[in-house]
């Protein structure tokens, strides 16, 4: 079982990788490095070059502008052994809103390309959709990496030590679904970091883009009755869309209410709704993924 102090380190080593490098003055763009996380599959996690990617556009705004929105695209997988490169072009400051547009690349080609959105704070007209009722607590609910029946599964071990701690409403899907397990296409986890991170509102929409990438393709396999150890199932990111609503601290309790609305010729897309404990709305997401089921 991973200690507090593993914990600890998980959620150092990606405030870490989040902490990007500045590489020389600036002439056209802004240019910065960053480094990734380890990971089995040897490739960089989307949530990661996409938390990266919003920190580098961050570093080049007017004080007090925050994300609204980010529109990215996954265009080739990342090597999790090798540096990241991020160059931001700042296509537009206004007297509320500012427009970057961020491109990561590896070996001279981009790996992964967005737009995002930044506005002063100010008042306007106000309505949230309400968190669903009925939804367990996140201590009456087992953490992801326990779930285990006692085969030393690698994935499951690998969940352990990862700085987010996750835990499925429903059977999650690393294992095989059981026979009977209702076949819809939506979901409900709960998840935080597993340590407390720094003040900044930044920091935590930056970290909220590293979750909002985990678990969202469920929705889509769940509505297959298809999991993640199914053989020869291949899934991958397209794109990712992000839109933060209100400030919120993601070393506390967030609810991820996920959905998909369709799935068609080897694509799926998935919405997600991110709530605070307290049922704050806090988030939407969208991202649509390649799936590929054999014999499907």
């Amino acid at each position: 079982m991973p200690s507090e102090a593993s914990h600890r380190r998980s959620v150092d080593s990606l405030l870490a990788v989040l902490d990007l490098s500045a590489s020389g003055a600036r002439t056209t763009e802004d240019i910065f490095t960053g480094t990734s996380q380890p990971m089995p599959s040897g490739r960089v996690y989307g949530g990661q070059v996409a938390a990266q990617a919003l920190v580098a556009a961050q570093r080049t705004l007017p004080e007090g502008r925050a994300a609204h929105s980010m529109h990215g695209y996954f265009l080739r997988p990342g090597d999790a052994d090798h540096d990241i490169t991020f160059s931001v072009d700042r296509i537009h400051d206004g007297r509320s809103f500012s427009t970057r547009r961020t491109q990561a690349f590896q070996n001279g080609v981009p790996i992964f390309s967005m737009i995002s959105s930044f506005q002063d704070d100010g008042p306007g007209v106000e309505h949230a959709a309400p968190i669903p009722e009925g939804v367990p607590d996140p201590e009456e609910l087992a953490p992801d990496h326990t779930l285990s029946d006692g085969t030393e599964i690698t994935a499951l071990r690998a969940l352990g030590e990862r700085p987010a701690d996750i835990r499925h409403v429903q059977t999650p899907l690393y294992l095989d679904a059981p026979a009977d397990a209702e076949r819809v296409p939506h979901q409900a986890v709960w998840m935080r970091m597993r340590a407390p991170l720094p003040d900044g509102d930044g920091l935590h929409r930056a970290a909220l883009a590293y979750l909002s990438d985990m678990t969202i393709q469920e929705s889509v396999l769940r509505a297959h009755g298809v999991s993640w150890s199914t053989p020869g199932l291949k899934v991958a990111s397209l794109d990712h869309a992000m839109w933060w609503h209100r400030p919120a601290r993601v070393d506390d309790w967030l609810l991820y209410v996920q959905e998909s609305p369709n799935a068609r010729g080897g694509r799926g897309l998935a919405h997600g709704r991110i709530y605070t404990r307290a049922g704050i709305f806090v988030a939407s997401v969208a991202q649509e993924i390649m799936i590929r089921v054999p014999e499907a």
